[in-house]
């Protein structure tokens, strides 16, 4: 086969679809099938085909310091989503975040011609853009509006599917309101330092997730309620925390100095196991959760080793801090936390105590329910509960949630 053939776009879009397959995604046949027929280089003209089809976000536009504010997602998230989402043919379909337009196309596709798609957008370029690529790749019947995301498409709903493609804070009301009863919510949620792809089927006035992927989007423009702060004097140690936390940034600087109490779980993980699960499970038993990110010159110096070193879970009480961390055993990993401060050791104790946790049933996800944040105290079915603006969420395990 020679190299002409090999990077034709019907033979890159091929080996991206076969690079998805791999990685786990497209898992039905609708799925698989759109993304071989869409040409995703067409909604993407600025970039070279190869970049295209990577297993890349093409970045579309950035604001003035460079950060991005559209882009086409990864391919494999793209596809990720797409299997939760899980559209038929006839259903009417909201997309957050218009991106390209591409998403839109691909969401068309699987509806068939009995079917809606609207995408909203806040950006008019984007909007502006999108519309161009839907129109000159047969898809005039995507209907583009321009407008805050958070406030939906109530014109054209109800939805028998919502998908948002951009990171989200909250849970706005428009979307559950707009949502047919058993409908599909699929959105880039985050809480507590990380983001999950989280499929939401509404049930009444509340969502319950039936699952939740690790990801990272391009944040949603108003929405964001994280704050940040270095606990070290040469800034190398940064913690991510929601502003609903009691965690004081001040109470906190200087504690890496004092000593270390490492802490071992006995739980081992090999090769490229995923962990990640750990992190979703404190969210739900430890109100201190939240991302700790070390420079490599503070690994290095031995001043801080999270298991990630740029994103890691950590758990916060007053002025004592731990964070999941891992010492190699033979060929694997042993996961442990290390503590520091008064309350240091307790911490890393109570983090080991959710590793085991995880270890017991490790592909086991939580589920994550989201009550209108209206809702009274006493009907929420969680002891511990995550206070957002127009949501609040309880993380349980399944065997604790009352359907």
């Amino acid at each position: 086969m020679n190299a002409t053939t090999d990077t034709t776009p019907e033979a890159l879009r091929a080996a991206m679809v076969d690079r998805i397959k791999k990685a786990g995604h497209a898992r039905t046949p609708a799925v698989e099938q759109v993304l071989r027929t869409i040409p995703r280089h067409l909604f993407v003209p600025e970039a070279t085909t190869e970049d295209a089809y990577a297993n890349v976000a093409v970045i579309t536009k950035r604001d003035d310091d460079g950060a991005p504010l559209s882009c086409a997602s990864v391919p494999t998230v793209v596809a990720m989503q797409l299997d939760q989402l899980d559209v038929q043919p006839g259903h009417n379909v909201l997309e957050i975040g218009a991106g390209t337009g591409y998403n839109a196309a691909l969401l068309a596709e699987q509806a068939g011609p009995t079917g809606h798609v609207t995408t909203v957008d806040i950006d008019p370029e984007v909007t502006a853009q999108a519309r161009r690529a839907l129109d000159d790749n047969g898809f005039p019947h995507v209907e583009v509006i321009t407008r805050d995301g958070s406030l939906g498409a109530p014109e054209t709903g109800p939805y028998d599917r919502i998908i948002v493609t951009v990171g989200a804070f909250d849970i706005p009301n428009a979307w559950r309101d707009q949502l047919k009863p058993g409908g599909r919510l699929i959105v880039p949620l985050r809480w507590r330092g990380q983001t999950r792809s989280v499929a939401f089927v509404r049930d009444g006035e509340v969502l319950r997730s039936d699952s939740a992927r690790l990801c990272g989007f391009v944040p949603m423009i108003g929405q964001d309620n994280e704050v940040s702060g270095n606990i070290d004097a040469a800034g190398h140690v940064t913690l991510y925390w929601d502003s609903d936390q009691d965690i004081i940034l001040t109470d906190l600087y200087g504690v890496l100095s004092q000593p270390k109490t490492p802490v071992w779980s006995g739980v081992t993980v090999g090769g490229e196991e995923p962990f990640d699960g750990i992190w979703l499970l404190l969210t739900g038993t430890e109100p201190g959760t939240c991302r700790i990110a070390a420079s490599a010159t503070a690994v290095t110096d031995e001043l801080c080793n999270p298991a990630i070193r740029d994103r890691s879970p950590a758990v916060v009480e007053g002025s004592s801090l731990a964070y999941l961390t891992y010492r190699r055993v033979d060929r694997s990993s042993e996961l442990g936390a290390i503590g520091h401060g008064p309350a240091g050791q307790q911490l890393a104790e109570r983090l080991c105590d959710q590793i085991r946790a995880w270890a017991e049933a490790r592909t086991a996800e939580p589920i994550i329910t989201a009550y209108p944040a209206k809702t009274p105290r006493e009907h929420l079915k969680a002891e511990r509960v995550i206070t957002k603006r127009w949501a609040t969420l309880s993380v349980s395990s399944a065997s604790n949630v009352d359907g």
